[in-house]
């Protein structure tokens, strides 16, 4: 097994020297710099340790590693466009620095490509990896849309907001893990129960980062903090502050998540006043320990060693402490 750190650096290279088409380049330079961005790379050090963790080379993963970072990245370039993001790791969003039309076909060139990493496993492996992919592929749509719903609905549950992240967030990540499962060949068991590992962690990590969003840093956060608050998305944080809140602060909350006004300063922090007086923000905190605590305890029926466990628990704690 490697450091988390070594796995980071070694996705670091390993998308550093990817090989990716030149011409024509208004359809790769995009998905060139998409990649180039970095970002936290959870997804592939996932199926690398994964990998690791049932006794096989960490190299056999890189593949299927590359395939779920390059498939995150395309749904990123799109939500972006869905939400009208201006930032993205800091930096232009594709279809600001290029234009629209640009972003959904990088975007969607970025899927074919995800598909292609695959054809480098054995049959077998092939046929398991991409039927994996694509029911996550299409789970990861339906949560976009769920997404997309809630923004115009004011009945949206905590149960369905959870259902929401789970599938546009969760099921990729349980994905990473389960792909590497795949790749070394363990048991149908084991590779099922570090998929449910990783939906835990998935979804503590969409938890914590809508979180951030609100309360992040925006100097380490690297996109617009308040973009939720902006786009009027029911988060955790928003439903627990209705359910939480006096009468007259969940009106004042439902009233700033049906306007959009020219300058969000204002709105950006009512809410978040509202958030914290509620004790939403509480709450979501406290959601976050509970789906990281229940990630944990998958690990003990997982058939590995208690160093290997010891490696996905430090893992799990730095993502909860995390505040990019």
């Amino acid at each position: 097994m490697h450091s988390i750190a070594q796995y980071q650096d070694i996705v670091t290279n390993h998308f550093t020297a990817l090989n990716t088409p030149n011409n024509p380049k208004g359809l790769y330079d995009p998905i060139k710099y998409i990649l180039s961005l970095g970002g936290k790379r959870l997804r592939p050090v996932l199926t690398l340790m994964a990998t690791e963790i049932f006794d096989v080379d960490y190299k056999k993963g890189l593949s299927a590693a590359t395939a779920i970072e390059v498939f995150h990245n395309f749904s990123l370039i799109h939500d972006d466009i869905m939400d009208d993001a201006p930032l993205r790791r800091g930096k232009e969003t594709v279809h600001e620095k290029w234009n629209l039309n640009t972003g959904i076909l990088s975007g969607d060139a970025m899927l074919i490509l995800a598909y292609q990493y695959f054809e480098e496993y054995e049959p077998a492996i092939f046929q398991k990896l991409a039927k994996l992919f694509s029911k996550t592929a299409l789970e990861v749509c339906e949560g976009q849309q769920y997404d997309v719903d809630f923004e115009t609905r004011d009945d949206v549950t905590v149960p369905e907001y959870l259902k929401m992240i789970e599938y546009k967030t969760a099921v990729l990540v349980g994905a990473a893990m389960k792909m590497g499962a795949i790749v070394a060949e363990t048991s149908e068991e084991n590779a099922n129960l570090i998929y449910d590992f990783g939906i835990n962690l998935g979804i503590a990590f969409q938890l914590q980062d809508d979180y951030l969003d609100a309360f992040g840093d925006p100097k380490t956060f690297g996109k617009q903090i308040g973009g939720d608050i902006i786009e009027n998305k029911k988060t955790y944080l928003y439903l627990k502050a209705i359910e939480f809140s006096t009468h007259e602060n969940k009106e004042m909350l439902m009233h700033l998540f049906s306007i959009q006004p020219s300058d969000n300063t204002d709105k950006i922090s009512s809410v978040k006043s509202i958030f914290n007086e509620s004790g939403a923000s509480k709450a979501t905190q406290d959601a976050i320990l509970k789906y990281t605590h229940m990630a944990f305890e998958t690990l003990s029926k997982i058939e590995i060693s208690e160093e290997k466990k010891a490696v996905l628990k430090a893992f799990g704690e730095k993502l909860m402490s995390r505040n990019v």
